[in-house]
């Protein structure tokens, strides 16, 4: 790692529902990757665990009692010159979709076959992110 690299750990959740995921596109208002795709994703302040519980309640308008884990991922570095993230993956489960309730952080959302996430502008390893803890 340079000498100047800054290390920032972050949380980024995939909701499932019928085999398809969530992604949702990041709105001007965020400090990095406007206008990109990306996961249910925030910098880890507490246990990571507890994190994405509450980025999903944040982000999606979901309580605990809406998802399941299905998995929580090892941690994996998506490298840079001067950020090196560090991303802790988790994929949850979500059976009634017309919950999702968005909020300032994006600007829209799509359910998408996991296959198909070559076809969208997403944040950086947000595919690596997602082989992590889907099987393709």
């Amino acid at each position: 790692m340079a000498e100047n690299t800054v290390e920032k750990h972050v949380v980024t959740s995939f909701l499932e529902n019928g085999g398809d995921i969530l992604i949702l596109k990041r709105s001007q208002k965020v400090g990095t990757n406007r206008g990109r795709w990306g996961g249910v994703s925030g910098y880890v302040e507490t246990v990571c665990d507890k994190q994405a519980l509450i980025e999903i309640g944040e982000e999606t308008g979901l309580s605990s009692g809406d998802i399941e884990l299905l998995k929580a991922g090892r941690p994996f570095c998506v490298g840079g010159t001067d950020v090196r993230w560090i991303v802790h993956p988790y994929l949850f489960h979500i059976d009634n979709r017309e919950k999702i309730r968005i909020d300032w952080e994006h600007t829209e959302f799509k359910w998408i076959k996991p296959g198909d996430i070559d076809n969208y502008d997403t944040v950086p390893g947000l595919k690596a992110v997602l082989e992590s803890i889907w099987q393709f």
